[in-house]
């Protein structure tokens, strides 16, 4: 485990820290509350309010006082969030979706870093774009692309490309969050179906939770377990590329970010916890309060960082990369959903 990694994860409880962080904070927390005002006084969906509200805030994102906030909400929170998701999930509810879709999200990955590397090479870019890209796409977003990162060939060109990486995936995520769920209807999946195909396609954990459970609870309670189960296969393709590249430059260990998270390891602790019966019901429903509320305002902090103009200042080839990607995960998911039936 990443041990510097977890001294700066530490460190953002401290009370400087805290002082910091608290004017961003309570912009979140506002959009949340405002958020959930609405949802709960007139219906509708809270978690897009939340995104939407967010959205109208985006001038806050490079404000001096409220960024450190804002980056808390939209990271730390969002961890937390999902971690504490597994107090309401059990191993039973797991088998009940079977292993075909995970099979078909497992093979949706790999195909997908594949079809990056070929179409990096068929714009006449470096195969390490098309890894990069790819396995973002693939895995989970933005926290891939850095980890990926860190063990390709570091030079400026692929620097650069990840943080155009890590923008284009973010912003891709938030629109598949607001259309995903329309589209889900209009193929016809059913509750357990919509779940594997927003898990096995969406690229950020944040916009999976908030996409899965605007469709209902137990679409989200599948999303998040499929989407873990991308996050926990980010081992083994980061570990193949470093066998594959063996760079001995640039960045360490100490540098990236660790390859198991820590808010997987908790989800995984909770869910085996609940499997065995020791959570009373009573604090599982205090768990996914605390969660919901975490989720509510890591997703208005994610909707005050979002720039749909950023995505245009990439350049066209990292974002036509990027869609073709994000187009060809999702035509394998539903493909394979809908053949399988």
């Amino acid at each position: 485990m990443n041990i510097p990694y977890l001294s700066s994860a530490i460190a953002i409880w401290r009370p400087r820290s805290v002082r910091r962080n608290w004017p961003g904070i309570a912009v979140a927390t506002a959009i949340a509350l405002s958020a959930t005002f609405i949802s709960t006084s007139y219906g509708g969906p809270q978690l897009l309010y939340a995104l939407f509200f967010g959205l109208a805030f985006h001038f806050l994102a490079n404000d001096a006082n409220a960024q450190p906030g804002i980056e808390f909400c939209s990271k730390v929170l969002l961890r937390t969030g999902v971690a504490l998701l597994g107090a309401r999930i059990t191993f039973a509810q797991i088998a009940s979706v079977g292993i075909a879709p995970l099979v078909i999200v497992i093979g949706a990955l790999i195909l997908t870093i594949c079809f990056g590397y070929l179409l990096s090479r068929w714009l006449k870019r470096p195969a390490t774009e098309g890894l990069l890209s790819g396995g973002s796409v693939a895995i989970c977003g933005a926290s891939a692309a850095l980890a990926i990162s860190a063990v390709l060939p570091q030079t400026k060109e692929n620097e650069k490309f990840t943080l155009l990486t890590v923008v284009g995936v973010t912003t891709l995520s938030t629109l598949a969050m607001i259309i995903y769920p329309l589209l889900v209807k209009l193929l016809g999946l059913d509750m357990t179906e919509a779940g594997v195909f927003i898990g096995g396609t969406i690229h950020d954990v944040a916009q999976v939770v908030g996409a899965g459970y605007l469709v209902s609870n137990h679409t989200g309670d599948v999303a998040t377990f499929v989407k873990l189960t991308r996050v926990a296969c980010l081992v083994p393709v980061v570990l193949t590329l470093a066998i594959l590249f063996k760079s001995k430059d640039g960045k360490t260990e100490i540098d990236a970010p660790p390859l198991v998270p820590f808010f997987l390891i908790g989800f995984v602790w909770l869910v085996l916890t609940n499997s065995m019966g020791f959570i009373p019901q009573q604090v599982s429903g205090w768990i996914n309060d605390a969660s919901r509320a975490c989720l509510v305002t890591a997703i208005a902090a994610l909707g005050v960082k979002t720039s749909f103009q950023s995505l245009a200042s990439l350049g066209w080839r990292p974002v036509f990369m990027l869609m073709m990607e994000t187009v060809w995960i999702a035509l394998l998911v539903a493909g394979a959903l809908l053949l399988g039936r």
